[in-house]
């Protein structure tokens, strides 16, 4: 074994990064490999609630406690990546007293502040509540960028000499007399450059030690040294509306049930969600039913919603853990509690460590007791500092203030890109070039979007996670052109088709459930520009054709009717239908 022990981290969610960020700055060799971009699985397909823990302060009392001390540690390390919107838990007059209180009496017992406020003063904070709420608990609940806060712990990881391999998936574990000393793994190949990734190949990577944090996938990769690790995936649907209706994180105080919560996030808000065991982390229905619940539902706290335009729907999948004698039926049931998994005690299986379950808002102490465990094994003695030094970007808030008024960003679209960029604003705002603005929904410049191209390559996917840029209202249908052209002076012209491609095949599948009303006009619009405007499902130097339009085939007669099954037919129709009556 190498003086410096090599550990190998699979997964880049927030856990994953969160261990590899962790493991580097205590002086471990690390090499992170994830299959896609990162915050490719679960962490890229959340709400973005950074928890007070009021959700748990009934149920779940010992999560409740970690979820409110972790959401003061992020507050202070990831200032640039948490918007603090408060949180209430509001109830109707069907909902329970008795469980008003005990969410009240559960909060005060975890250490969470909390207020009560009457149905009008909580309108007086959120006039788009229902007139009929009657009481509310104020918690400090907040927004989080998922994106931003990943990519930014992979940023500190690399600073501390970690290797990161994005879209590279693991094949196998190498397991020789009977451990684990490394990881197969196929690198994604074709034009362009991927986030500090190795291009096309199969590599074998040596490892003193693997730490699984792949989350739904865990079990996956259990199976390929051949221990048995009980994840049961469970989706939910989250659907996102065009504008803020709300500016504060609002939650049913009643308990456990689907579509309960609204997160203001960014430019938009997001409804959520749903909770159903799946088998699959990669293939399961996504159904038009949960979207149309969602709106239904959460009209009950907001009635505006009933009316509003949704942009985009999309699913995630917990990566929930049941230790194998409990045995709940019902996934709501089941902790969301995280748990560390030595396949040396547990499966006389030496090299390898599982974390599972948990929650986003906890991942760095998940991070920080995985790397406590990697360091008793391998004798290091070095305290965790990821709770006290500051994120890039994050290392001294304060002076977004000063950026504004050396930059002279008084604009909307000033003060947004200083918000995402933190304590960077200086290096990548500072150019002598002129910096238009590309992604006008989100107020994206060329300055923000060359210095995530620095970082991600020719993947505008990649870009796109780093920026926002055509995750706003369009949804593309205006920038997704004008960010292909930014790859122009580095990158050939079958790089920046394919990666414009890819981009727009995505920023598509999470429409499929919203085409109705005002948003199907908007789908259709995006089409004109980029599939006849620009040529682009008939386009000759394409010769691959690779853009499938053929959702837009066959639709609906009229603007938002649902279709029949039989007009359906074999058009390829993604839509589901649409909303009843609109």
């Amino acid at each position: 074994m190498a003086s410096t022990p090599h550990i190998a981290v699979l997964g880049g969610g927030s856990t994953g990064s969160g261990v590899a960020r962790d493991l580097a700055m205590r002086g471990f060799d690390v090499t992170l490999v994830e299959q896609g971009n990162l915050t490719h699985g679960t962490t890229g397909r959340m709400h973005g609630l950074l928890h007070s823990g009021g959700r748990y302060a009934v149920s779940d009392r010992s999560s409740a406690r970690e979820c409110i001390a972790e959401n003061r540690v992020l507050r202070d390390i990831a200032a640039h990546c948490v918007e603090e919107t408060g949180g209430l838990f509001v109830k109707r007059p069907e909902d329970s007293e008795a469980y008003f209180q005990e969410k009240l009496d559960g909060c005060e017992a975890c250490g969470i502040p909390a207020e009560v406020l009457s149905g009008r003063e909580a309108r007086a904070m959120e006039p788009h509540l229902a007139e009929d709420i009657d009481r509310a608990i104020w918690v400090p609940d907040g927004a989080v960028d998922p994106f931003r806060l990943v990519v930014a712990n992979a940023a500190s990881a690399v600073e501390h000499g970690a290797r990161v391999e994005t879209h590279s998936e693991v094949t196998d574990l190498l397991v020789e007399d009977g451990q684990v000393v490394g990881v197969e793994v196929e690198h994604a190949s074709g034009p362009g450059l991927r986030v500090h990734g190795t291009e096309g190949g199969r590599e074998e990577i040596r490892a003193d030690h693997v730490v699984n944090a792949t989350g739904a996938w865990a079990g996956q990769i259990g199976d390929m040294a051949g221990v048995d690790i009980e994840v049961r995936p469970s989706k939910g649907v989250m659907t996102i509306m065009n504008v803020r209706q709300v500016d504060t994180v609002i939650n049913r105080c009643r308990p456990k049930g689907d579509a309960d919560i609204v997160v203001p996030h960014e430019t938009t808000a997001i409804l959520g969600t749903t909770d159903e065991e799946v088998d699959d982390p990669e293939d399961y229905p996504e159904e038009q039913w949960e979207v149309d619940m969602m709106i239904d539902t959460l009209s009950e706290l907001i009635p505006m919603l009933e009316e509003a335009r949704t942009i985009r729907s999309f699913w995630g999948v917990r990566p929930l853990y049941e230790p194998p004698d409990v045995g709940s039926t019902d996934p709501t049931d089941i902790t969301r509690d995280f748990f560390l998994l030595d396949h040396d005690d547990r499966d006389d299986l030496p090299g390898m460590t599982s974390i599972v379950g948990g929650k986003f808002t906890t991942y760095r102490l998940m991070a920080e007791q995985i790397v406590d465990h990697v360091c008793d094994r391998f004798g290091v003695d070095a305290a965790c500092r990821t709770a006290d030094v500051p994120l890039p970007g994050s290392e001294d808030f304060t002076v977004l203030r000063d950026y504004m008024d050396e930059f002279g960003l008084q604009s909307p679209i000033g003060r947004r890109s200083v918000e995402r960029l933190g304590s960077r604003a200086d290096e990548v705002l500072d150019t002598n070039g002129p910096n238009p603005v590309v992604c006008n929904c989100e107020g994206v410049t060329r300055a923000e979007v060359q210095d995530a191209i620095e970082g991600s390559g020719s993947d505008l996917n990649a870009v796109r996670i780093r920026t926002r840029a055509t995750m706003g209202n369009c949804q593309g249908g205006f920038c997704a052109h004008r960010l292909a052209g930014e790859l122009e002076d580095s990158y050939d012209e079958p790089t920046v088709r394919e990666a414009w491609d890819e981009l727009l095949q995505e920023r598509w599948k999470g429409q499929r459930h919203a085409l109705w009303g005002q948003q199907l006009s908007q789908a259709m619009l995006n089409y004109a520009l980029h599939a006849t405007t620009q040529n682009r499902d008939r386009d000759p130097a394409d010769a691959e054709g690779t853009l499938d339009f053929a959702a837009f085939d066959g639709g609906p007669s009229e603007a938002g009717d649902r279709p029949s099954d039989e007009s359906a037919g074999d058009a390829g129709l993604a839509t589901d239908g649409g909303r009843d009556g609109d």
